[in-house]
């Protein structure tokens, strides 16, 4: 398994040079072989040496490992790891995620498990309690189980390998990363069971959809109610549950929720948390922003506040239509952008297991790539995970509850929080039979509590991804996804997936997963009484979610769109009803609906259309605008130009520029009001997007009179307004245009509020010119400011069985380093739509590495 050949390099730069001089542009153009004789930064802990070859060595002597290992980082920041057994790759892994992301890691650790405040002080008490409310507290041998027979050892390895760098940096501070010395806290040493135990950065519905829907009813009726949020089947009726007073929910029931699951993109400091702003000047970066005066730069602040959805694609080709004669699966997972990102990729090779792909890097496993018999990938399916409960309390106990005939006490706990510059602080938790309780009135005797899959064991997000990550064909892939493998498997429970899966057998597969409640007297549309009328019963077996395998049409795909079969029993029992808008996949389904066994699909096909970025929200819109009549020449030129478009949204497009900025800007809010007026505009926002795209499309369906003219005149006035801002924002000359002049890549790090501008420049990536929408399958959604905020996470297009074909992108690099050459390195192929190789045979690997690190065990004799 380990080798000490790593290869001759064909070229070198002088042994000399310092990467910390170069800047990451420069770097970024750099072959392999050069990478392998230059110096790295930051890695002077442990012994580093050149071998003869020019290839930089390093090794650390670590505790907790049994044999040697080792990892070979290649040219684009993957590292490729190998051990001799599990527990010991699972070290590796949680080592080298620590050698990366460590600052990253451990934050979004402490802010899942409700440890905020002990490092950054008193602000985040209230968010400390709300992240233990959730926090996983039932058995954790049971938990362990749900996962399959390993689960602990891999957990174990994982958390000794972050503790084993952790060591590394207390015997060499040159190796904590820079945040920890800005904000001036040490990290936390991990245990295994808090791997497992953090659970609110699962993506679960639907307790924010239901307290909405039952506001917006109480206050402005169903019409409003069905601009507000489309439901799949269009025709579900709305029924308020027998029980439930609309009048005793309050607007913020949902405050203490929020808190506990606030995005990763949530936190952010500013200057009082910066305790140690001089640490930035010691950075060896010349810069990795091209922002330099406040024009060049974004308003990037807002970014941490914005509550993101969530979107993705995946598919798999059979090979019959495919120019390799094996499946190409491809998955690009949407999530938001910051720096570091979202997503770590990593390659972790075992006499078990050898799989390869990406997670996130707190997380043991790998749950979106291959493993060299088996291909997988996953977006979001929107299972209904979440009710809220409706409490009548005790006028004379509020921490009883009335259920049933009687009242029934609170269960409460209390917790000791640690607070930095403060005396500890005793905070109380406080649960009943169905969850948390997020919200009490005592005056009005009442109380709310959510009900989640997440308190259950084998629902820590992403984690399931150990059971399938060792299928060798789809029999076994499916097998680990119902938890069929052991008796005490639960199979994967969050978050709820639509899984596509290949095989070198040339099957492919669509396999919905994840824990469905079974409600077996209401549809989960609205929060109800918990006095035992509304109960789960138990869970939905997940072999009887709808399944397909090898489809006649050879392809299956998915993009968080309503995707229940025509005969499957939307309400026997229901799942859920509120899913993405269809328009990635309608794209992708007119795209790959052209192959077929005379014109056959190639890995190029799959990248251009995991970057395709042709908006059909925007062809509705042109085809619309095609049947008005202008009379004003300058709105019967926009019209001539937009149609004759191919409704593409290239960055440099001028005509990209004009629609999206009416669309967004000026349409979904004009075209809102018509439908439901301005008070309720106020109250909801912009409607969803099929609604307003329905109007336009069908007016007839949607305006009470004059129908085509009420939409022509919609469309018209809007478009006069979207010239306008535009000539405002990029000037008078239409050909000048260019959709990238007003979009950008632009990704800021968490420290960039609190610091001054040179630091900013050191720790922001971009801005980028970059194309595309949230609703393209190149998906690049933003705000308003045009500032990329969501999108791929990362992509991967695999060549089933011909696996050092693959590719992959990350972004904006693989490192959470300001000073490793892969912090931003990959910046600019993402934006550009390239790829770069996903290597994963040991040859192809060994001839791409740069950078070799040796893991010793620290024997005790």
């Amino acid at each position: 398994m380990l080798d000490d050949d790593i290869g001759q390099p064909e070229e070198c730069v002088d042994s000399d040079t310092d990467i910390s001089l170069l800047s990451r542009r420069q770097f970024s153009g750099l072959a392999a072989s050069a990478l392998a004789a230059t110096q790295f930064v930051g890695l002077s802990a442990a012994d580093t040496s050149v071998n003869k070859d020019g290839l930089e060595s390093t090794s650390y002597t670590v505790t907790g490992l049994k044999e040697p290992a080792e990892i070979l980082v290649d040219q684009w920041g993957v590292p490729h790891m190998y051990a001799e057994d599990v527990e010991d790759i699972a070290f590796v892994q949680g080592f080298n995620a620590a050698r990366d992301r460590l600052w990253q890691i451990d934050l979004w650790q402490r802010r899942s498990l409700g440890k905020l405040s002990e490092a950054l002080g008193e602000e985040w008490i209230e968010h400390d309690r709300a992240a233990q409310l959730f926090s996983y507290r039932a058995d954790i041998d049971d938990e362990w189980e749900a996962y399959g027979p390993d689960a602990e050892s891999i957990a174990t390895g994982f958390a000794n390998g972050v503790n084993a760098f952790i060591d590394q940096t207390k015997a060499d501070p040159d190796l904590l990363p820079i945040e920890f010395k800005a904000l001036d806290y040490q990290p936390r040493y991990w245990n295994p069971a808090d791997i497992v135990r953090m659970r609110v950065h699962a993506i679960t519905l639907n307790v924010s959809s239901e307290v909405q829907r039952a506001i917006t009813l109480r206050e402005f009726g169903e019409d409003v109610e069905r601009v507000r949020q489309w439901l799949n089947p269009k025709d579900w009726e709305i029924e308020i549950p027998d029980g439930l007073d609309l009048d005793v929910i309050p607007e913020d029931v949902l405050d203490v929720f929020s808190e506990a699951t606030m995005s990763h993109t949530s936190i952010s400091f500013d200057e009082d948390d910066v305790r140690n702003p001089d640490m930035l000047e010691d950075l060896s970066v010349v810069t990795n922003s091209c922002g330099g005066d406040e024009e060049e730069r974004l308003n990037e602040s807002d970014l941490m506040d914005m509550e993101l959805p969530t979107a993705s694609n995946n598919w798999a080709i059979a090979p019959e239509l495919t120019e390799t004669g094996r499946p190409i699966l491809a998955n690009d997972p949407h999530r938001a952008h910051n720096v570091p990102s979202l997503r770590y990729i990593a390659h972790i090779s075992a006499p078990e297991f050898d799989v390869i792909g990406a997670g996130e890097p707190g997380l043991p496993g790998i749950s979106i790539g291959h493993n060299g018999h088996t291909a997988f990938g996953l977006t979001i399916i929107y299972i209904d995970q979440q009710d809220l409960y409706v409490y009548e309390t005790n006028p004379d106990d509020p921490n009883e509850y009335r259920y049933g005939d009687d009242w029934e006490a609170m269960d409460i706990e209390t917790e000791t929080l640690d607070v930095r510059d403060s005396d500890e602080r005793e905070v109380e938790l406080k649960f009943t039979r169905h969850g948390p309780v997020i919200y009490e009135d005592p005056e009005e005797n009442i109380a709310f509590a959510v009900r989640t899959v997440w308190t259950d064991p084998g629902t820590t997000a992403y984690f399931g991804g150990i059971g399938y990550m060792r299928a060798e064909n789809l029999e076994e892939f499916q097998a680990a996804m119902e938890g069929d493998l052991t008796e005490e498997m639960k199979g994967w429970g969050a978050p709820p997936e639509n899984q596509v899966a290949a095989d070198t057998e040339g099957n492919i597969g669509w396999f919905p997963g994840g824990r469905t409640p079974i409600r077996p007297n209401w549809d989960g549309l609205f929060p109800v009484p918990g006095d035992g009328r509304y109960e789960w019963d138990g869970y939905l077996h997940q072999s009887n979610l709808p399944r397909e395998i090898n489809p006649d049409r050879g392809w299956v795909a998915s993009a968080n769109q309503y995707n229940l079969p025509d005969d499957y029993p939307v309400d026997d029992p229901p799942i859920g009803f509120e899913f993405s808008a269809p328009y990635r996949y309608q794209r992708i389904s007119e795209v790959l609906e052209k192959f077929d066994e005379e014109n056959k699909h190639s890995l190029a096909d799959s990248t251009d259309l995991q970057t395709d970025l042709l908006s059909i929200p925007i062809r509705i819109l042109t085809d619309a605008l095609a049947e008005t009549d202008p009379n004003e020449e300058r709105l019967l030129e926009a019209r001539e130009w937009l149609i004759e478009w191919d409704n593409v949204l290239d960055a440099d497009s001028g005509e990209a520029a004009l629609a999206e900025v009416w669309f967004e800007n000026h349409l979904q809010e004009a075209v809102t009001i018509e439908l439901i007026g301005e008070e309720a505009f106020d109250h909801i926002g912009t409607g969803d997007i099929q609604a307003i795209l329905g109007a336009v499309a069908d007016p007839e369906e949607y305006f009470e009179e004059d129908a085509v003219a009420t939409r022509d005149e919609l469309l018209l006035s809007t478009l006069r307004e979207a010239i306008d801002e535009v000539e405002e924002i990029l000037g008078d000359e239409w050909d000048e245009w260019e959709w990238g002049d007003l979009k950008k890549a632009f990704f800021e790090h968490a420290l960039s509020p609190g610091i001054d501008e040179t630091g900013e420049r050191t720790l922001n990536v971009g801005p980028k010119p970059m194309g595309g929408s949230g609703y393209t399958v190149g998906n690049a959604d933003y705000d308003e400011d045009f500032q990329l905020v969501s999108g791929a996470s990362w992509r991967m297009v695999i060549d089933v069985g011909e696996w050092d074909n693959a590719l992959a992108m990350n972004v904006p690099g693989q490192s959470g380093d300001p000073e490793s050459p892969f912090y931003d390195n990959l910046l600019d192929m993402f934006v550009e739509g390239e790829y770069f190789p996903l290597l994963y045979t040991r040859e192809a690997v060994q001839d791409a590495c740069v950078m070799r690190i040796n893991l010793c065990p620290q024997h005790d004799y």
